[in-house]
């Protein structure tokens, strides 16, 4: 789908997604200390929003006109005095070229695009980790068409987390984390399970290379 298309979407409803944070997310970043966020392919920008809530200064990226508009509305409203934390860019995350080692925190969650697509956003949103940064790589796994619920149905923009792997060979960072999660979703009166690929990567900084930490291989 091109930025017309989830304009659209956007505009046809007050939240295509949730108004909170993503749960897993926020298991993994809600003990970090605040620093300099990116949320790439934002969205309504749900995940930079709860960041900003938090004490950190995130950036929100999306080729969404629409879905940023709604996102500057909701920092407005949620934020108040803190509302400077946030800022919001309308750019295509193929396209635009974050600053590198500028950020302590870099999220790209249920982003899908064809392999070699998401292979530039990986290795572009690993440039832009600081060091002693988090990555945060989260997606609906490939697995999910047979044995999970919901998410795009076309393999070809499904990776898994050995992809996702693959795709940080050679930028520095250490896998902390490459699994396939299950997450809950809530369908009337019935719970299904959604399929997650979960990546976790750092970027070590002068005491994890005093430990010994090296940029790690393909993971399960």
């Amino acid at each position: 789908m091109d930025s017309t298309a989830w304009d659209d979407r956007y505009a046809a409803t007050d939240l295509v997604w949730s108004a909170g944070p993503n749960a897993t997310v926020a298991a993994l970043v809600e003990s970090r200390p605040p620093g300099r966020a990116l949320d790439l392919a934002a969205g309504e920008g749900r995940n930079a929003l709860w960041l900003a809530q938090r004490g950190w200064d995130v950036t929100a990226v999306d080729f969404s006109a629409v879905a940023i508009e709604r996102t500057d509305q909701l920092a407005d409203e949620r934020l108040g005095a803190d509302r400077d934390r946030l800022r919001s860019l309308v750019a295509d995350v193929l396209r635009w070229e974050p600053p590198p080692a500028a950020y302590d925190l870099v999220l790209v969650v249920f982003l899908h695009l064809s392999a070699p697509d998401l292979t530039v956003v990986h290795r572009r949103a690993a440039t832009a980790l600081a060091p002693g940064g988090l990555l945060v790589v989260l997606a609906h796994d490939r697995s999910n068409l047979d044995g999970g619920y919901g998410g795009p149905q076309d393999r070809a923009v499904l990776p898994t987390p050995a992809d996702v792997v693959a795709d940080l060979q050679g930028t520095g960072l250490v896998v902390q984390r490459s699994d396939v999660i299950k997450r809950g979703v809530d369908v009337g009166a019935e719970v299904h399970h959604a399929r997650d690929c979960l990546v976790v990567a750092t970027r070590p900084d002068a005491t994890s290379e005093r430990r010994g930490d090296r940029p790690s291989g393909p993971a399960g």
